[in-house]
């Protein structure tokens, strides 16, 4: 399956089609504040990556690029993507939506950080992460999952 990944504009439409995935929180809420306070533009980028089936946006994912100085898990440091809110509609699991957006993360060649949602380990197991060797971010209530590019040193804390 070869499904297009898009990075998704901050606009109403795209806050009304978040609203049906159950990870709906604080960063839409902030996205619909600044669009209702006129901060940003219509159309200003977000930090969202989706696909749509027709019109109708089906699968999703936050990606930040974290600079190597706030790095916690890396040794040593680096730039890498935290990946957050992947997310398909109960109707389109199962069908290559979130491995085509992990992929597409991957395709920036930095490492990528994840916290995994309850049983949703084996599917990032399958995409090639693995859990971060350290107990410090326990504590934090994070059992972070880490992919290393091939030829980046695979070394954690």
């Amino acid at each position: 399956m070869n499904y297009k990944v898009e990075k998704l504009k901050v606009n109403y439409k795209t806050l009304e089609e978040f609203k049906k995935f159950k990870e709906y929180g604080l960063q839409e809420l902030s996205m619909l504040e600044d669009l209702e306070a006129n901060i940003i533009e219509n159309d200003s980028e977000s930090p969202f990556y989706g696909i749509y089936f027709g019109d109708k946006l089906v699968a999703r994912m936050s990606l930040y690029q974290i600079d190597a100085r706030f790095d916690r898990y890396f040794e040593p440091a680096q730039d890498y993507l935290e990946l957050w809110k992947l997310e398909v509609l109960p109707d389109y699991q199962h069908k290559g939506y979130g491995q085509a957006l992990v992929e597409f993360a991957k395709g920036f060649g930095l490492p990528i950080k994840t916290n995994p949602r309850v049983k949703s380990k084996p599917f990032w197991e399958k995409m090639g992460f693995s859990a971060v060797q350290y107990d410090m971010e326990r504590d934090l209530g994070e059992n972070p999952l880490v992919w290393f590019p091939a030829g980046v040193k695979e070394q954690t804390h």
